[in-house]
């Protein structure tokens, strides 16, 4: 306790961190306080069946990444998710299209353009997704004061810009802040629904019918196991030995100094995406057969499987998909070949490998075998939540032992204490670990 006090003085101590700090945590409390902004014109004592349609399924997952401001029908109900969606789009376009891969290749100033397209695609989408927001409103019965044209008109045009508003306080803290603003924006609106989940689950817990004060440490316990099993499966690499051409400097022969002398592979390179992916196709099914109206034999069947995110098929099929998507997006994120390139410009290679193409052949072999068990253990993870309520967790509670949910805070949580971490170690005071650097959160690769 005495070294965490002194961590937290020598950060205060440091003036750049500290108003850092201080305006992320203004942003982010501005933007919860937006969350809880309701529409103009809707009667907030109508919205008891929006709130229970956003107790479980896509929509609770939504809910529960806005902080609840979908289920209050709020200013920023479409949250910051519109941007997250078109960032996924360009970034699946940039395999297809040239000019994106041009920008993608350009540096500052490609990555300016990117963001610009980016911002532009999240209005279209917002103004797409809007309507649609609106019309769920009115078939949940929620009542508003105002003539229904307006109402509808107003309230598309608040909802765009809600969504903007919340993209600009995800940029100012990344340019501004701490950084990581739009990972934080989301994390804040998850942690928003800890308390609740955590006193709903406490009351059932020690109320007439729960299993008491015991069956509640031991579900804490078990969600402190889960934490670390996720940190463990974010920071988990394969280190690949590399080696460095010597040079001739003043006469000498010496060998290129490098900051790393091996090539970190993560285990789970895709992240929390393949596990995105796979939630919204697996809702896909039964949202269409809702719409649709259809009936019949095949449709129940579809929808004992699909609507019931307990059941064993909707599991299994969820974890085949998270394993499938992970060999996906990991081919999208890690380029062999590029990396071979890099290190074979830089004088590296890896010892025993041919630099060049068998380099890239060499890697890529490593990366499909760490890839299988780390997909496995992603399902895994993603499957717990499901596996929480079939032992008699509420929907909210359970959320918090696995899935979207703890994968983005336990990522967002490491890598914002690895910013905090490189301040104080610039600064020659003692990092945030005794054993100085916190191994195997960083992105950047050893080129």
């Amino acid at each position: 306790m005495k070294r965490f006090i002194e961590t937290i003085k020598n950060i205060w101590r440091i003036e750049e961190l500290r108003d850092k700090i201080l305006l992320t945590l203004g942003l982010l409390l501005i933007y919860r306080l937006g969350s809880n902004v309701v529409l103009p014109g809707v009667d907030p004592s109508s919205l008891a069946n929006l709130q229970n349609q956003t107790s479980e399924g896509l929509l609770g997952i939504l809910n529960a990444f806005t902080g609840g401001a979908f289920a209050n029908a709020s200013v920023m109900a479409l949250g910051i998710m519109p941007y997250i969606s078109a960032s996924i789009i360009i970034q699946l376009l940039g395999m297809a299209i040239p000019t994106i891969q041009k920008m993608q290749k350009e540096g500052e100033s490609g990555r300016r353009k990117l963001n610009q397209i980016t911002r532009w695609l999240t209005i279209v989408i917002c103004a797409a997704q809007a309507p649609g927001y609106i019309a769920n409103l009115t078939a949940q019965g929620v009542q508003y004061t105002i003539d229904p044209s307006t109402f509808w008109f107003i309230s598309w045009v608040v909802l765009i810009t809600g969504t903007v508003f919340a993209m600009w306080l995800g940029e100012r803290i990344t340019d501004k802040g701490i950084g990581n603003g739009i990972s934080l924006l989301i994390m804040v609106g998850i942690l928003a629904n800890l308390p609740q989940a955590f006193f709903q689950e406490l009351t059932s817990q020690i109320g007439i019918g729960g299993g008491g004060w015991v069956v509640f440490v031991l579900e804490l316990v078990a969600l402190y196991l889960v934490m670390m099993f996720a940190i463990a499966l974010t920071q988990a690499v394969r280190k690949v030995p590399l080696q460095y051409a010597k040079r001739a400097a003043g006469g000498r022969i010496t060998s290129q100094p490098m900051a790393r002398q091996y090539l970190p592979l993560k285990v789970n390179a895709a992240g929390v995406m393949p596990i995105i992916f796979a939630q919204a196709i697996m809702f896909i099914p039964i949202t269409v057969l809702q719409y649709s109206g259809a009936q019949g034999e095949s449709v129940g069947w579809v929808v004992s499987i699909f609507g019931n995110i307990q059941g064993f098929w909707y599991n299994f099929v969820f974890a085949v998909m998270i394993i499938l998507f992970t060999y996906f997006y990991t081919a999208i994120q890690v380029n062999t070949n590029n990396i071979a390139e890099d290190l074979k410009r830089s004088g590296g290679f890896v010892p025993g490998v041919k630099p060049g193409k068998p380099t890239a052949e060499f890697i890529d072999n490593i990366l499909s075998k760490i890839t299988l068990p780390g997909s496995i253990l992603l399902a895994l993870l993603a499957i717990l939540p499901a596996i929480a309520m079939v032992l008699g967790m509420n929907a909210q509670w359970s959320y918090f032992y696995g899935g979207t949910s703890l994968l983005i805070t336990v990522g967002v949580v490491l890598d914002t204490l690895q910013q905090i971490e490189s301040y104080l170690l610039a600064r020659h005071y003692d990092g945030l670990m005794k054993s100085g650097r916190i191994s195997g959160r960083s992105t950047v690769s050893a080129l």
